[in-house]
């Protein structure tokens, strides 16, 4: 039962946490939805935020969009 409730709260979590993302690329990079939600879930920073084990989908969103940007460089720009 806790286990349940632990992988229901971490789902929440990184729902959560990529609806941020996803706003914070359309309004400061000018993206469509599609294209932030693509770039997203491609992204090796939401492998990270999806293995309960880095603990990353507890951190703030402008603490992950940061490693997002490192990770995606000039292909932001």
């Amino acid at each position: 039962m806790m286990e349940e409730q632990e992988a229901r709260d971490r789902q929440f979590q990184i729902e959560h946490l990529t609806q941020e993302l996803v706003a914070m690329l359309m309004e400061d990079h000018g993206m469509t939805m599609e294209q932030a939600l693509d770039t997203v879930y491609r992204s090796h920073t939401y492998e990270k935020i999806e293995k309960a084990s880095t603990g990353l989908f507890f951190q703030g969103a402008v603490y992950v969009m940061d490693m997002l940007q490192e990770e995606l460089g000039d292909s932001l720009q």
